[in-house]
């Protein structure tokens, strides 16, 4: 008996090595973490307040990019401008909304061809577009982060 309660013993003692765990400082764990997280997505757009009611999210980029188009198409359309001749480009909008919803224009970049034909058309966008109230920023992680969003906006004159 003696020898069983020895052997058994001494394999207990032995086997402990197979269960020790390898601690993870909060360091390294947080580290590790920061590499999963695909930080070119959010898991919530900023919000308009039509779209704040949506849950899933390419209903709410679809919203935001459909809100914001409209308000700067109507803002252009209020603006009542007129062309001499047939126009056919694309402004590009470069801007961000911080993690307080505010918007702000980094660059809007323009052909000459607009800027002379409608030299009042970049004060307007940026004017616009920096008065735009979001009500809610972008969310990662349930935590409000910044984004940077790159707009198109194709001028295209009507034929008379």
């Amino acid at each position: 008996m003696k020898r069983f309660s020895l052997l058994l013993c001494s394999f207990l003692c032995l086997s402990c090595q197979y269960f020790d765990t390898e601690k993870i400082s909060a360091e390294t764990f947080y580290q590790e973490e920061l590499k999963t997280i695909d930080w070119a997505e959010v898991d919530r757009y900023p919000a308009f307040a039509a779209c704040d009611t949506l849950s899933e999210k390419p209903s709410q980029k679809d919203c935001f990019e459909a809100e914001l188009g409209a308000y700067l198409r109507q803002t252009i359309v209020n603006q009542k401008i007129e062309a001499v001749k047939d126009i056919h480009d694309t402004i590009v909008v470069h801007f961000s909304i911080s993690e307080k919803a505010i918007i702000s224009v980094q660059s809007i970049k323009m052909d000459s061809v607009l800027v002379r034909e409608f030299p009042h058309l970049k004060d307007t966008l940026q004017r616009d577009l920096d008065a735009t109230k979001l009500i809610a920023p972008a969310y990662k992680r349930g935590v409000p982060v910044i984004t940077t969003f790159t707009l198109p906006i194709v001028v295209l004159t009507d034929e008379l």
